[in-house]
C-alpha cells in the first residue's frame, strides 16, 4: 500500500468515535492556545498604560521670574494628565508613599516644593537644577519600573527643555540689547570720527597758516627792528643838528651886533661846526632813504599776517572746532597782529603825510650839507657874509628843529612797533608749534577714532540681533539641540506583531509534538507488512503534515481576522509556515521513532533549547555563550528570522536561506526516520520489553 493511502487510513481512525474526533479537534486548536492566546495577551501592552494606577504628588509652591509667575508643577501636572500615559492619581506625599509600598500604586512621581523656584533660577544669576522624584517598587511589578524609567526620562527632558527655553530666550534678548547698544556706539564713533576729521583738517590749515604768519611776522620784526635802529640814529643826528643849529642861531643872533669881532674870534669854531653840520646832514639823508623804502613793505606784511590770523580765528573758533586753549592763544596772536598792523599803518601814514616835508627836508639837508661845507670853507670869511649867514642859520635852525621833532616821533613809533612785532613773532612761533602739535595729536585721534568706529561696526556685525521668530527658533534648537532622526524600516505596529515570529513557530512545534502523541511516528500496518522504510517514514509523516497545515490555516486566520495581525507578505507567510510545520513534523517524528517514549522528552527538551537560542525576544548576542553556540544549528533560529521579514517586511534573503535549511532538516529527519523504520522491522528484546513506556 502506498504512503498517501497509509496516511489516509491513519487519519480515518479519528472519525471512528467521539474521543478520536475530540482529539483531532484538540490537535487543531492546541496551536491557538500557544500562538493566538499568547500573542493576544502581549498584543499592545504599551497602548494600555493608561490603566496602570500611578500616584502624582504636586507639592510645588510656584515662584516668580522677571515679574512673571512660574508654576512649573501645575503645568507639568496638566501635561501629564493630558498625555494619559498612566492612570494618574493626585494624592499627598504620605498617601503616595504608602500606596507604592502596599501595591495600590505601581509607582509615584513627586514635584517638590521648590520645583518652580529651581526652574526659574535658570534665568537668574545662580541657576539650580530642578529635581523630579520617582519612587518605584519592583515587588509590585518589575516591568512597570522599567517602563516608568523610559516614560519619566521623556518627562524630565520635556521639563528641562522648557526651562532651557526660558533661560536661552533671555540670553538671546540680551544679545539683541548688546547689538543695539553697540550699533549706537558705532554711530557715535562715526560722528566723532567725522568731527575729529574736520578738526584735524582745520588744525592742518591753522598750522599751514601759522607757518606763513610766522614767516611774515619774522620778516616784519626784522624790518621794524632795522627801521627802529635807523630811526634812532636819525633822532640822534637830527637832535644834534637841531642843537647845533640852535646854538649856532643863538650865537649868531647874540653876537649879531658884534658879528664882526665875534666872527673874527670864532672863525675856527664856525668852521668846525659847519663841518659837523655837513656830516650830520649826510647821515640823516642816508637813514631817511631807508625809512621811506621799508615802511610800506612793513605795513603790508603786518596787514597780511593780521588778515590770516583773523580768517583762521573765525573759521576755527567762532564755530568751535579747536579746543578752548588753542582758541585763546590764537586770539592773543590775532590781537597782537592787529596792533602791529595799526602801528605799521601809523608809521606809513606818518611817512605818507610827511612825504613832501621829508623830500623837502632831504633837499634842505642836502643844501645844509652843501652850505655847511661852503661855510666851513668860507668860515675864515664869515665876517664878510654875516648878514647873509644870520638869515640862513635862522632858517636852518627852524628846519632842524622840525626834523628833530619828526625823527623823535618816528623813532618812538618804530620802537613800539618793533617791540610789538617781536612779541607777535614769538607768539606766532609758539602758536605754530602748538598748532603743529595739535595737528599731530588730531591726526592720531582721527586714526584712533576711525579704528574705534570700525571696531564697533565690526563688533556690532558679529553680535547677533534676533527678532522674536528667529529667537524662538534658535531657543528651540539650543534647548533641545540633538533630535533623534530615527528611521524605522519596516516598523512593527505593536508589541504583538513584533513577537509573532517567536510565538507562531512555538505553537506549531507544540502542535506537532501533541500530534505524535496521538499518531504513531511509524505506521504499524506498514511495519507489519514489511513495507519499504522510506514508505513507512512518509506514511507516519504525512498525516501530521496534513494536520499541521490545518493548524497553520486556523492559527493565521484567527491571528489576522480576530486579533489583527497584519502581514507584509501574507501568502508568503502562510506558505512558509507550511514548510515549517512539515519540517517540525519530520523532526518530532524522527525523535519519537528513534527513541520511543524517551523521544517525547527529547522533543520537549529540544523545544526549550530552540526557544532560548532562537533570539525571539532579545538579540541572541545578549544571551550566554552556550545559546550563541546553539543558535546556528537549530531550525527555529532560521524560522524566527524569516518570519520577521515576511510579517514586517524587508529583504527575502533570510527567507530563502531558511527554506533551504528547513528543507535540509526535513529531508534529513525523514531519512533518519527511514533508518529507524528499518531497525524497527527487526524484533529485539528491547522492543519486546521496553525499559520505559509513556
Amino acid at each position: 500500500m502506498r504512503s498517501p493511502k497509509l496516511a489516509a487510513l491513519e487519519l480515518r481512525r479519528f472519525g471512528r468515535g467521539r474521543l478520536p474526533r475530540a482529539a483531532l479537534v484538540a490537535l487543531l486548536v492546541l496551536p491557538l492556545l500557544y500562538g493566538a492566546l499568547y500573542l493576544w495577551s502581549f498584543w499592545d501592552p504599551y497602548g494600555r498604560l493608561d490603566r496602570i494606577p500611578v500616584a502624582l504628588v504636586n507639592d510645588d509652591r510656584g515662584a516668580s521670574a522677571d515679574g512673571k509667575k512660574v508654576a512649573a508643577g501645575d503645568d507639568l501636572t496638566k501635561g501629564l494628565r493630558d498625555s494619559a500615559v498612566f492612570d494618574w492619581h493626585e494624592v499627598s506625599a504620605e498617601e503616595a508613599r504608602a500606596g507604592v509600598e502596599d501595591g495600590t500604586y505601581y509607582l509615584s512621581l513627586t514635584m517638590p516644593a521648590d520645583f518652580s523656584r529651581r526652574i526659574a533660577s535658570s534665568a537668574g544669576d545662580s541657576p539650580e537644577t530642578g529635581a523630579l522624584q520617582v519612587r518605584t517598587n519592583d515587588a509590585n511589578n518589575y516591568i512597570v519600573g522599567q517602563i516608568s524609567r523610559t516614560v519619566f526620562s521623556e518627562v524630565r527632558q520635556a521639563a528641562s527643555t522648557k526651562a532651557s527655553r526660558s533661560f536661552l530666550d533671555k540670553i538671546f534678548i540680551s544679545f539683541s540689547d548688546i547689538h543695539g547698544a553697540t550699533v549706537k556706539a558705532a554711530d557715535g564713533a562715526d560722528r566723532l570720527n567725522g568731527g575729529i576729521g574736520k578738526a584735524e583738517k582745520g588744525s592742518k590749515d591753522l598750522a599751514d597758516g601759522l607757518v606763513d604768519a610766522k614767516s611774515g611776522s619774522g620778516r616784519l620784526s626784522k624790518g621794524l627792528k632795522k627801521l627802529n635802529t635807523g630811526a634812532g640814529a636819525l633822532q640822534d643826528g637830527s637832535a644834534q643838528v637841531a642843537a647845533g643849529t640852535q646854538t649856532l642861531a643863538d650865537k649868531v643872533n647874540a653876537v649879531d651886533e658884534k658879528a664882526g669881532p665875534f666872527l673874527k674870534d670864532n672863525e675856527k669854531t664856525i668852521g668846525d661846526t659847519a663841518r659837523l653840520v655837513a656830516d650830520s646832514s649826510k647821515a640823516i639823508r642816508h637813514h631817511l632813504a631807508t625809512l621811506v623804502r621799508t615802511a610800506p613793505a612793513a605795513a603790508k606784511g603786518a596787514h597780511t599776517a593780521s588778515a590770516t590770523l583773523d580768517d583762521v580765528y573765525r573759521a576755527r573758533c567762532e564755530q568751535p572746532v579747536l579746543p578752548d586753549a588753542a582758541c585763546s592763544d590764537l586770539k592773543k596772536a590775532k590781537e597782537a597782529a592787529d596792533d602791529v598792523a595799526t602801528i605799521a599803518d601809523d608809521l606809513n601814514t606818518l611817512i605818507g603825510d610827511q612825504d613832501g616835508d621829508l623830500k623837502k627836508l632831504d633837499r634842505n639837508l642836502a643844501t645844509l650839507q652843501e652850505q655847511a661845507r661852503a661855510l666851513a670853507k668860507s668860515a675864515p670869511h664869515l665876517s664878510e657874509d654875516l648878514d647873509d649867514a644870520v638869515s640862513r642859520i635862522n632858517k636852518l635852525n627852524d628846519g632842524a628843529a622840525k626834523v628833530a621833532a619828526g625823527a623823535k616821533k618816528l623813532h618812538k613809533g618804530l620802537g613800539t612797533a618793533s617791540g610789538g612785532a617781536a612779541d607777535l613773532d614769538a607768539g606766532v612761533g609758539k602758536l605754530k608749534t602748538g598748532a603743529q602739535d595739535l595737528d599731530g595729536g588730531l591726526f592720531k585721534l582721527v586714526d584712533g577714532s576711525g579704528r574705534l568706529a570700525g571696531g564697533l561696526h565690526d563688533g556690532a556685525g558679529r553680535i547677533p540681533d534676533y527678532d522674536k521668530k528667529d529667537r524662538d527658533r534658535r531657543t528651540e534648537v539650543m534647548a533641545d539641540p540633538v533630535h533623534l532622526a530615527s528611521e524605522d524600516l519596516h516598523k512593527a505596529p505593536n508589541y504583538g506583531t513584533g513577537f509573532a515570529p517567536y510565538f507562531i513557530p512555538l505553537s506549531l512545534w507544540v502542535g506537532a509534538m501533541v500530534a505524535y502523541m496521538l499518531i504513531p511516528p511509524m505506521n504499524r500496518r506498514a511495519l507489519a507488512t514489511g513495507a519499504p522504510a522510506w514508505r513507512i517514514a512518509f506514511a507516519g509523516w504525512l498525516p501530521v503534515v496534513a494536520i499541521g497545515v490545518l493548524q497553520t490555516v486556523s492559527l493565521m486566520a484567527v491571528l489576522h481576522w480576530a486579533i489583527g495581525l497584519q502581514m507584509a507578505r501574507a501568502a508568503g507567510t502562510v506558505g512558509f509556515l507550511f514548510l515549517v510545520t512539515a519540517c517540525f513534523g519530520a523532526i518530532v517524528q524522527w525523535l519519537n521513532a528513534r527513541f520511543g517514549a524517551a523521544g517525547r522528552i527529547l522533543v520537549l527538551a529540544l523545544l526549550m533549547l530552540q526557544l532560548t537560542s532562537a533570539g525571539g525576544t532579545y538579540p541572541v548576542q545578549t544571551s550566554p555563550g552556550f545559546f550563541n553556540a546553539l543558535h546556528p544549528f537549530l531550525p527555529m533560529s532560521y524560522v524566527v528570522e524569516a518570519l520577521r521579514r515576511l510579517i514586517t517586511g524587508g529583504g527575502l534573503g533570510p527567507v530563502w536561506h531558511a527554506c533551504v535549511v528547513l528543507t535540509a532538516f526535513t529531508a534529513g529527519a525523514l531519512a533518519l526516520t527511514a533508518v529507524s523504520a528499518r531497525r524497527r522491522q527487526v524484533w529485539t528484546l528491547d522492543r519486546l520489553h521496553p525499559e520505559l513506556t509513556l
